[in-house]
């Protein structure tokens, strides 16, 4: 009995040894891991309280080398659900939804992130006098960290109506293309991802990526309304 109680010490040991901090969650889960590189993995509760009379909340949710990532619920510090947002790369991406205290939605967002490594994507232009046919694809450099993209609904909180929506592609009101998915740049052209998995760069661009920052070059980025939140 005593070998196995060793044991299960050398395990523990062992596994909470990779982490330079972490708590312990009433589960007996590892919550609020920081590696030994300083950066926050794995599941987190982030509580941020009261401050000049704006109501603290509490996050619940995961971390990817120091980025949220995934699905991330937010609650009051009383328990209620305030809002669902998903990120990637750090930065609000695809539907977020917030709620009043009575848990009905008043509001609905729609984002998309900006790979801070990679921020090239592709677009269709269309044929404006028919939108189902696409003349072109071009490739083009995403400005911000997250752009509102796609449909933004509000709702009234008592009967759950619609009481306005809005329309944005890539920041800017209108839906663009609605069949415009954003693909991601073929790889057949010879382009390469400008960072890999663990942040090993890579530079290869094509000659549409040159042209264009030989254009802007002295340029100042113009800053755009984001949903990067940090801490």
């Amino acid at each position: 009995m005593r070998i196995v109680f060793i044991l299960l010490i050398l395990i523990s040991t062992n596994g909470y040894g990779q982490w330079k901090n972490y708590i312990i969650g009433i589960k007996g889960d590892t919550l609020n891991r920081v590696d030994m590189q300083g950066r926050k993995q794995g599941p987190w509760v982030v509580t941020v309280p009261e401050l000049r009379g704006e109501r603290g909340y509490e996050e619940e949710g995961y971390f990817e080398n120091d980025k949220k990532v995934g699905t991330w619920k937010v609650y009051s510090l009383m328990g209620d659900k305030m809002a669902v947002e998903n990120y990637r790369w750090g930065n609000k991406d695809g539907r977020s939804q917030y709620y009043t205290i009575g848990g009905a939605v008043v509001r609905e967002e729609s984002w998309k992130a900006v790979n801070p490594d990679n921020p090239w994507d592709t677009v269709d232009v269309n044929d404006p006098d028919n939108p189902s046919r696409v003349l072109r694809t071009v490739i083009v450099k995403l400005e911000g960290f997250s752009l509102k993209h796609g449909l933004w609904t509000y709702f009234d909180p008592q009967y759950g109506t619609i009481t306005k929506e809005e329309k944005y592609f890539l920041d800017k009101p209108g839906d663009g293309n609605p069949n415009n998915n954003l693909k991601p740049i073929d790889v057949s052209t010879g382009y390469k991802p400008t960072v890999d998995s663990v942040g090993n760069k890579a530079t290869k661009k094509t000659p549409e990526m040159l042209e264009y920052e030989k254009k802007n070059a002295g340029k100042k980025s113009i800053k755009v309304r984001d949903g990067k939140t940090g801490y």
